[in-house]
């Protein structure tokens, strides 16, 4: 693999892949080490650059060993990005804080950032929780909601740089490479495995979002997609176990993979599926156990609960329904619509599971891949990065919408020019108009064809 990038300059002399490539890399480096996110334009930009690369790219690789030169290409620019801080998000400083305070003694979900400031807190003061880092913070108020398998890699990065905001973030940043080399390989066994093209793995391996936000800015969508992809493949090779452990592993990384698991209900016997939940259950108790009691875990289920009824950024439909409330009332219904949507979406993944005609697993990638998609047309908040498992389960699917939503999701950072984060509501209306017409088109067209005569 790592002799790929020669093989294919001198025996076939393919300088343009090379050339392509090395522009990649080369922008991923800037964005990452030179670019301020207050910086639009420049973000707006250089992610233009890369999803043309990404275009050419995956358009004009074709052989074997030009797949391979892909993957290198793709683990060399999670590399770059080992040692940059990440400038497109603020969420490390909460990794980073609550390194901190677990590395104390104390869970994380004790106390919210600015118990430590403004008197609650009465214990031993906690010499690296500085008025800087505390300013840093987005959500000071708020209890932490990242669960244990985040929360123990922040505790490796304060263990090994406790005074050190960039080491505690490679720290951190190494684990979610990792992730990302092993969600590539199980990729490529799963294409292998269903006799899909392998190129498609570069779908999800070479996409800009993917490689900026998950490595570049550490978010453990990285982590939850690792965990997603082995639990499927646990379950193609008859590994039920496996698959738990993968299915427990996303779960404590996010929580958002709790919505799949209806999908599991008819696909296993009851034995295995009690077996099965037993590992969830048991290892994901585990997990939490050193980090909550009754009143941390008060405190977990309140700031979710805060998550889906306050924030808000980056919306479709939430925010015509919220428009809507305004014409009418002239108040943000949110308290309302919120749990109104979560409550389709609930529902909605209910009816899909219990509907399912095609059990296998194949299939099983086919409504996990909507039911995320629904999701997020749903959710009030929508991150860039939330987008990218959706593009983990693309190389899958007849659609490549949400890769389409991944390069359109770039116009949300436009809300970072300002230290309010105003979002302009004409740009996330264009981003989510292309989206949801790409998916409408290519919907009609999917229809189309299945209907057409033999």
């Amino acid at each position: 693999m790592a002799t790929s990038l020669i093989t294919i300059f001198f025996t076939q002399k393919n300088a343009s892949l090379l050339l392509i490539g090395i522009s990649t890399l080369l922008a991923h480096a800037y964005l990452s080490y030179a670019v301020i996110r207050t910086d639009v334009h420049q973000v707006f930009g250089i992610f233009a650059l890369l999803f043309a690369a990404y275009y050419l790219l995956y358009r004009n690789i074709q052989t074997p060993k030009q797949y391979y030169y892909g993957i290198t290409l793709a683990i060399a620019a999670r590399l770059i990005l080992l040692f940059s801080f990440p400038n497109l998000s603020d969420d490390i400083y909460r990794f980073i804080w609550d390194g901190s305070v677990l590395g104390a003694g104390i869970s994380p979900f004790a106390y919210t950032p600015s118990h430590f400031f403004d008197g609650t807190y009465l214990g031993m003061p906690i010499a690296s929780l500085s008025p800087h880092l505390y300013n840093q913070l987005n959500s000071p108020d708020y209890f932490t909601i990242y669960p244990p398998v985040c929360q123990f890699i922040f505790y490796l990065g304060n263990y090994f740089f406790p005074n050190s905001l960039l080491g505690s973030a490679i720290i951190v940043k190494l684990f979610l490479f990792f992730c990302e080399c092993l969600s590539i390989f199980l990729l490529h066994r799963l294409v292998k495995v269903w006799q899909i093209s392998q190129k498609k793995v570069l779908l999800y391996a070479l996409n800009p979002l993917v490689i900026a936000e998950l490595v570049g800015n550490i978010h453990f969508e990285a982590a939850m997609i690792t965990g997603i992809l082995l639990a499927i493949y646990g379950l193609q090779v008859q590994k039920n176990n496996l698959s738990a452990l993968g299915m427990t592993f996303a779960i404590c990384s996010k929580l958002l993979p709790l919505l799949l698991l209806p999908f599991l209900v008819r696909r296993l016997s009851w034995q295995q599926l009690s077996v099965y939940f037993l590992i969830i259950a048991s290892l994901t108790t585990i997990g939490f156990i050193p980090l909550i009691d009754i009143d941390s875990l008060q405190h977990l289920t309140s700031s979710i609960g805060l998550y889906f009824g306050r924030f808000e950024f980056n919306a479709s439909l939430y925010y015509l329904l919220r428009k809507v409330g305004y014409i009418i009332t002239g108040h943000n219904y949110i308290i309302l619509i919120a749990p109104f949507l979560a409550l389709t979406v609930l529902c909605s993944i209910l009816w899909m599971a219990y509907r399912e005609k095609d059990l296998s697993t194949r299939h099983l990638v086919h409504q996990s891949f909507f039911a995320l998609a629904l999701y997020l047309a749903l959710a009030t908040t929508v991150h860039p990065w939330y987008i990218t498992s959706l593009v983990a389960l693309s190389p899958f699917m007849p659609y490549r919408f949400a890769l389409v939503w991944s390069a359109a999701t770039v116009l949300s950072y436009y809300a970072y020019l300002s230290a309010s984060y105003t979002e302009n509501l004409y740009l996330v209306a264009f981003s989510y108009l292309i989206v949801y017409g790409y998916f409408l088109y290519e919907y009609s067209s999917y229809q189309h064809k299945c209907q057409a005569p033999i």
